[in-house]
């Protein structure tokens, strides 16, 4: 879909803080709010905007820090549908928080999340691995997190002030 510069401008902003009121986003991208109510709801509808998500340091709340891997995964393609079909089966399982087709070495990478080491291990060998096609895994644990989304995860370190104020 070919969006005008104010559409854009108006998705740069939101890209960058989400939370931020329509007045000003009207007044950052210099245009009116009925503008900004109108590109934001046009494109949710058109799912250009896809969801609006908060960035949590789930390491510092106790009880709740889990586990994350990474996974690559080497994939025969099924003629016809590519690697279509069986990223789309593997992207059904809720253990799946982000998956992605690459060039190089393997063929498509997986974030996977979960309570313990044991239950990821358990994802890749009983769920994972047993998918036709599927021909081999490798998997990453995440020991730690430095920068998410472009927000830092070392205090005092930030580039920009993510801290938001709430509109009433």
């Amino acid at each position: 879909m070919q969006l005008s510069s104010e559409e854009i401008e108006i998705l740069k902003i939101i890209e960058e803080n989400h939370k931020l009121s329509v007045e000003s986003i009207a007044l950052m991208a210099m245009c009116s709010e009925e503008t900004v109510r109108n590109t934001i709801e046009k494109l949710e509808y058109e799912k250009i905007i896809m969801s609006y998500p908060t960035l949590i340091d789930w390491s510092k709340v106790e009880g709740q820090e889990g586990v994350i891997a990474m996974i690559d995964v080497k994939v025969t393609p099924k003629r016809g549908v590519g690697f279509d079909e069986v990223a789309e089966r593997i992207s059904r399982f809720p253990e799946v928080s982000s998956l992605y087709l690459m060039s190089g070495a393997y063929d498509l990478s997986i974030t996977v999340e979960g309570k313990t080491m044991n239950q990821i291990a358990a994802f890749v060998s009983e769920k994972l691995s047993t998918i036709e096609n599927v021909v081999s895994t490798t998997t990453h644990f995440m020991l730690k997190k430095y920068k998410h989304d472009g927000v830092s995860f070392n205090s005092g370190n930030d580039d920009k002030d993510w801290r938001m104020v709430v509109s009433p």
